[in-house]
């Protein structure tokens, strides 16, 4: 059984352009990719600057994006992250609320997402006042589907450490009070899990009174550790199985539009074959239908210096020797590597803390 696929455009440092987005959507919408939710943080006014109203200008681009989306027959979202409403929804903030709610609705939305990732979250009533927010969102909002992003979305330990220890009964508390209609976002045991089992996803379902809806982090590559690699092998860890204990699959793309295509094909060949599955076969396939036979052949020869040994693991004269063979390539995934070696996409800390 192969679950709803999609694309959540959900990393921290540089976005897509808007030609990359619309690439990306003709590209897999073929193979069963059928919804894109927005998400970027580096959009302020998804995040931190959520009260502002978009420029008429960056909305105009948005519903650009949302009528290509609806006619490749992909439903078009936005992911809104209303940066720790929870400590004080009060009638300025519900009207500011209300205003986004608007002009996110005039794009023509299909699936809303409400996202309160990344936040402070110790907060003995977290589930209640995330409840109440999303409930009134429900109320207003023209999106057809709300799907909601916990404060805790994993069972990694991390977060509690970065946000503070999650109330008792969270992940529960949260289910229990949503309607069942709004789906629950989860990344696994882990921020970027590893795999993902039939059990594990059970537990979490009977916990959320809903079956999960997967934000899977690869081949996502953001933050100072992770931009230092480019995630380009075949899905493993993410068998057929789980299908039937899944509400939907969101793949968070990499920082590379046109390489991050690779690795999505292979997720959607998972699920299509089953036991049959082959991880590098599906590889190899993937990466020669996205890059053509020659560059394809290139980049399978050098995965162990571009995804495996990165950046900090590559001497001066090895960089120079990729540079100089992806160089002589005319395509956009060339340029992605070539653009990756000089780094264009090197992240600090600091972009974790501001976005």
């Amino acid at each position: 059984m192969t679950p709803e696929l999609g694309i959540i455009e959900g990393f921290f440092g540089r976005p897509y352009s808007w030609d990359e987005r619309a690439d990306m959507v003709t590209a897999l919408a073929p193979a069963g990719y059928g919804f894109y939710l927005y998400a970027p943080k580096a959009d302020a006014h998804l995040r931190r600057d959520w009260r502002e109203p978009y420029p008429d200008a960056e909305l105009a681009k948005l519903a650009a994006f949302a009528d290509h989306c609806g006619a490749a027959g992909v439903r078009f979202g936005v992911g809104l992250s209303p940066y720790e409403l929870f400590l004080g929804f009060d009638a300025p903030a519900k009207a500011a609320l209300a205003a986004k709610l608007a002009q996110l609705d005039s794009l023509g939305l299909v699936d809303l997402g409400v996202f309160f990732d990344d936040m402070k979250g110790d907060l003995p009533e977290l589930a209640a006042r995330q409840v109440e927010i999303v409930d009134w969102i429900a109320a207003r909002t023209a999106a057809r589907r709300l799907i909601v992003c916990p404060s805790y979305y994993t069972d990694d330990p991390v977060l509690d450490r970065v946000f503070g220890q999650r109330p008792a009964g969270y992940l529960a508390d949260l289910g229990r009070g949503l309607d069942p209609a709004i789906q629950l976002m989860w990344t696994g045991e882990e921020v970027c899990a590893r795999e993902f089992s039939p059990g594990h996803l059970a537990r979490v379902a009977e916990e959320m009174g809903r079956k999960p809806f997967l934000w899977d982090n690869y081949p996502v590559n953001d933050g100072p550790r992770m931009s230092r690699h480019l995630h380009l092998r075949a899905f493993t860890g993410r068998p057929a199985a789980i299908g039937p204990h899944i509400a939907g699959h969101a793949v968070n793309t990499a920082s590379q539009a046109v390489l991050s295509r690779i690795p999505a094909l292979t997720l959607a060949e998972s699920y299509r074959t089953g036991t049959d599955y082959e991880y590098n076969a599906a590889f190899r396939r993937a990466a020669e239908a996205v890059l053509g036979p020659d560059l394809a052949e290139a980049v399978t020869g050098s995965l162990l210096s571009l995804e495996d040994a990165g950046l900090d693991g590559m001497d001066a004269e090895r960089k120079a020797r990729l540079r100089q063979r992806f160089t002589g390539f005319d395509h956009p995934a060339a340029r992605e590597i070539v653009g990756w070696l000089d780094g264009a996409w090197d992240a600090g800390a600091a972009e974790l803390q501001t976005q």
